[in-house]
Parts: structure tokens; C-alpha cells; sequence
């Protein structure tokens, strides 16, 4: 078995390059339609049950960190209550885990944008990627899956 042995503070500069575009873009931005009820947005308005835009995340050092972790939830909270649930465990379980693996990428990305620890950077990197990933299998069997009612 061969092992590939990396520094965990030497990351190729085509990670970091594209860890730093996925902290600057936001990605948030998937519609879910579904269970919605009020609460506070990150925006600290009241959300309606209309039909708006869901809240999207903007990692920026124009707010503190506690600030971003804050944003953090309170989308990914929004995320899992706007998520479709049709009563079918699988497809419920997908759909909840979905925002609430986008949280575990929002607050990475405003993790680097304030810490120097090279461990912490390494760990945010890392969960970026993995749950970006998760997310996406996720999406694919959500896409398999559509309009099937097994359990």
C-alpha cells in the first residue's frame, strides 16, 4: 500500500487559490422550496412564507468573525426549514443535510479569513472540499431519485 505523505500546512497554491474564490463567492445561492417558517434571516429581518430568495452566506471581513459564524447558522437554519420534505426518510434526510453541510462550508470559509493557524486553515480546507463533495453526491441522488416514493 502506498501512502502519500502531505504537510498539513503546505497546500499546493491551486488549493489555496481556489479555497480563497470559494470564500469570496458565496456559493449559497440553491433554492429550496418546502417547509418554511418565520424567523430571523441573517440580514436580522423577519422572513415571510412568500416567496423569496433563501438567505445566501458572504464570507467578508467587513464583519467580525462571531458576526459570520452568526450568518452561518442563521442560512443554514433557513436552509433546512425551506428544505422539501415529502415524508420519505431518504429523501428527507438528503434534503436537511444538504443546508446543513453548506453551513459546515460557510463557516470554514469564514474561518480562513481569520486565522493564521496553519492547522485551523488546513481543518477549514479541508471541510470545504469533503462537504462540498457530500453535497453534490447528495445532489446527484436527489437527481436519480426524482419522483420515486420508496423509502
Amino acid at each position: 500500500m502506498r501512502k502519500l505523505h502531505v504537510k498539513p500546512y503546505r497546500q499546493p497554491a491551486r488549493l489555496l487559490g481556489a479555497a480563497l474564490f470559494l470564500c469570496l463567492a458565496g456559493t449559497y445561492a440553491q433554492a429550496h422550496s418546502g417547509h418554511h417558517h418565520g424567523h430571523a434571516s441573517p440580514d436580522g429581518q423577519q422572513a415571510s412564507s412568500g416567496n423569496r430568495e433563501p438567505a445566501v452566506f458572504v464570507a467578508s471581513t467587513e464583519k467580525t468573525f462571531p458576526a459570520l459564524m452568526n450568518d452561518a447558522m442563521a442560512v443554514m437554519d433557513e436552509g433546512m426549514l425551506r428544505a422539501p420534505m415529502n415524508g420519505e426518510a431518504n429523501h428527507d434526510f438528503v434534503t436537511m443535510m444538504m443546508p446543513h453541510h453548506q453551513g459546515a462550508v460557510d463557516m470554514a470559509k469564514a474561518v480562513l479569513l481569520y486565522t493564521e493557524d496553519p492547522e485551523i486553515r488546513n481543518l477549514a480546507l479541508g471541510i470545504i472540499t469533503e462537504q462540498q463533495t457530500e453535497i453534490h453526491v447528495m445532489q446527484a441522488w436527489l437527481d436519480r431519485h426524482a419522483g420515486t416514493t420508496s423509502n
